[in-house]
Parts: C-alpha cells; structure tokens; sequence
C-alpha cells in the first residue's frame, strides 16, 4: 500500500479521535473557553492546534494526491465548529481514498512562512513531514486537554483499537 493511502487511514482513525475529545470537552464545565488554552503562553492555543493538525491533511491531499483543498480558514471559534469542520476533512479523506494518489517518487516542494523550502519525493514527504507534523498538533491538542483538567486519557486516544478488541476486560 503506497505510504500516503496509508497516512490517510491513520489521519482518518485519529481525527476521529480528536472530535471524541473535543466532544468531551464541549461537555465539560469549562466548554468553550477550552479552545483558548494553551501548554505555555508561547504556545498556540487549542483551536490553532485542531486547524494545524486538519491543514497537514489538506496538505497531504494537496501534494499527495494532486488535490487543491484550502482549511487556512476553517471556523474554529466554538467546539461545534470544529467538529463540523473534523467531519468535512474526514469526507474530504473517504472520497481521496477512492483515487491513486502521486507517485511515490513524484517530487514535492512546499515554503514555510521563514522562508525555508523543501524538495522531497511524496512518500519522504508523508513520512517526514505530513504524518510527524500531523501528530504534534494533535498530542498537543490531547495534551492542552489533559492539562485543563479534562478526564480524558489513553482509551480516549486510541479509540479506534476498539474495532479490534477480541474480549472486553475481565472486573
């Protein structure tokens, strides 16, 4: 299976997490106001961390896939909102997974805002870039959670396991 079909499938599992926690944070006490909080003041805050980890999607689809999708401008300002725009990047995955994406030695070339800029194959690109880039945002996004207070933990992340489950836990 070529690397970026592989991507896809984990993107798809893990932002479905995300919208799992981000459910649990709209239920929760401190509701919205848990879209403004951040690790550290340097750091940006939790509906910049969703937008950034729905980006390296678009951004996979866009030079894995030869696509042309746009989330800059996703509407995160409440947890609806976000989880609205989780399901239409989650769309965007089903009907890309239904077409080829480049070749896995096509070249790719992106810029950074400080003016660095990358040529790399798509499959470095996947592995290298989309995919490490993609799970920062969203451990920091669990781990924005999870110090708020939010009583989420490891079953909450790897939700997705469950479809593999053999027997529930004995007690």
């Amino acid at each position: 299976m070529h690397l970026a079909e592989t991507a896809l499938i984990t993107f798809d599992q893990l932002l479905g997490t995300l919208d799992h926690l981000l459910g649990k944070a709209a239920a929760s006490e401190q509701g919205e106001a848990l879209l403004q909080a951040r690790l550290a003041p340097d750091m940006l805050p939790l509906a910049t961390q969703v937008r950034f980890t729905t980006q390296q999607v678009y951004n996979t689809l866009n030079r894995a896939y030869g696509a042309s999708h746009s989330g800059a401008d996703a509407d995160h300002g409440s947890i609806a909102a976000a989880r609205a725009h989780l399901a239409e990047v989650r769309a965007l995955i089903a009907a890309a997974r239904k077409t080829a994406p480049l070749a896995e030695d096509a070249m790719v070339e992106f810029d950074l805002p400080n003016g660095m800029t990358f040529a790399l194959t798509v499959s470095d690109y996947v592995r290298d870039w989309a995919t490490p880039q993609f799970h920062f945002h969203l451990m920091t996004a669990y781990a924005i959670l999870r110090h708020a207070g939010l009583p989420i933990g490891k079953t909450d992340y790897m939700g997705y396991m469950m479809q593999h489950l053999k027997a529930p836990p004995q007690g």
